[in-house]
């Protein structure tokens, strides 16, 4: 992309420098969160799903994937070139608007390093930890480093010749997680025992640890898109904030009147689904806005995650319930929401701009979606024929830690089923990990 002659701003490249380290630390926040909601006997694999997309993902984008997502578009905004292809031509002094190129794309190979690892949600307990590492940096290549282009990148064909609002990754991340997941959990089939058996979190003390890591770092995700320390970052940051109240409201009100009990992990789904549907919406929309968005959030996906049980698809961790839901509500609600004030010019149905920008909204979502799932699926199946995408029987029964791993999360735990770990294996007992 076209280097700026000016030198970085101070204050900008402060402040993205650590909504950089922000949106670094969701990934970690993100395994404890997927953690805490396996069964015991599945944790570690949980963990390491996440914390081994770090450094898959980054070592792509350095590669190529930074220079194809943002480089000068080579294909009619579909894809960017090779000129940046190991970071080659980026030094100190390049600039990227106010801050250094370099720190805009470190910033940017976070999203999709956690976009890489939220996709994991949706086949925990059964993918083969080798398949997964093998799956992750030819899916970054081929799913999200084009649609990162069509959205953010200099040329692409979403942002400038659709029009469609994106501020801080509805599309290329919540939208692609989700189709991608729910890609990805049709080939592998569902869990042993799923529908049967009760599969509920083994820590949700975890659980709610993570989920306060995730929203930590989305004021990162969200505020820090705005590029610089200023009044957009703040409107954004503030946005978030609300998003994610209204959706763990609306998500609690739904299980009181549904269940009769308010939950640890309603409260924690509900604000992740907030803060989800936010993300797209969070520089477009006002502060009324902000707390419908996320309100509705809340309350349709607490719903939505339970379609898995009606449709047979086995949806883990809820990717497509609480992301795809809620990515698509908040990516769609910028063309009801908009505000002049926030987007310098383009207006939701509510405040005069007709159907127009909802169109727009809802054309990008669908071909974001189709193509994400689409191209997962194929990648899927094509490791699944030639190497195998799911875990043996045996694994998945004994549980990925120990199999895997030779490893297990809580020495005097309890395995998945019941049975004690001494039971499974002594000291004696060589354990000889698979992948």
């Amino acid at each position: 992309m076209p280097l700026a002659a000016a030198h970085a701003d101070t204050g900008d490249t402060a402040w993205l420098l650590a909504a950089t380290a922000l949106v670094l630390l969701m990934t970690p926040g993100l395994a404890l969160f997927y953690g805490g909601m396996v069964r015991t006997k599945s944790v570690l694999n949980m963990l390491m799903m996440s914390f081994v997309s770090i450094a898959l993902v980054t070592v792509v984008w350095l590669a190529a994937g930074y220079s194809l997502a943002f480089g000068e578009d080579a294909a009619g905004g579909l894809i960017g070139g090779l000129g940046h292809a190991g970071m080659s031509g980026l030094g100190p002094d390049s600039v990227q608007g106010t801050v250094p190129t370099l720190l805009f794309a470190t910033f940017q190979l976070t999203f999709a390093i956690i976009t890489a690892a939220l996709v994991s949600g949706a086949v925990a307990d059964r993918a083969k930890f080798g398949a997964w590492l093998v799956f992750v940096p030819v899916w970054a290549l081929l799913v999200y480093v084009p649609v990162a282009h069509w959205v953010w990148g200099p040329g692409g064909w979403i942002l400038e010749r659709l029009g469609a609002l994106d501020f801080a990754g509805g599309l290329p991340v919540e939208i692609v997680s989700g189709a991608s997941g729910l890609a990805l959990c049709l080939v592998l089939g569902p869990r042993m025992g799923f529908k049967k058996e009760a599969m509920r979190p083994h820590n949700l003390p975890m659980v709610m640890l993570g989920a306060g890591l995730l929203w930590f770092g989305w004021f990162g995700f969200n505020a820090g898109s705005a590029l610089g320390a200023n009044g957009l970052a703040a409107a954004a940051f503030l946005n978030t904030l609300a998003a994610g109240c209204t959706g763990l409201l609306g998500w609690l009100f739904v299980e009181q009147k549904r269940d009769g009990h308010p939950t640890t992990l309603g409260a924690a789904s509900g604000a992740v689904a907030g803060l989800v549907a936010i993300t797209p919406s969070c520089g477009s929309v006002s502060l009324l806005g902000a707390l419908v968005v996320g309100l509705t959030a809340g309350t349709v996906c607490s719903y939505a995650v339970s379609w898995k049980f009606k449709l047979n698809y086995d949806d883990s961790l809820d990717v497509v319930g609480v992301h795809l839901v809620g990515g698509v509500i908040g990516t769609l609600l910028i063309g009801v929401f908009a505000v002049e004030s926030m987007t310098g010019g383009a207006e939701g149905l509510l405040y005069g701009g007709g159907l127009g920008q909802l169109g727009r909204q809802l054309v990008a979502v669908v071909v974001v979606a189709a193509y994400a799932f689409g191209v997962t699926y194929g990648i899927g199946k094509l490791i699944d024929v030639t190497m195998g995408l799911r875990a043996s029987e045996e694994q998945e029964q004994t549980g990925l830690d120990l199999t895997v791993h030779a490893e297990t999360a809580y020495d005097h735990g309890v395995l998945g089923h019941g049975a004690p770990v001494s039971s499974v294996v002594s000291p004696a007992q060589k354990v000889t990990p698979q992948a």
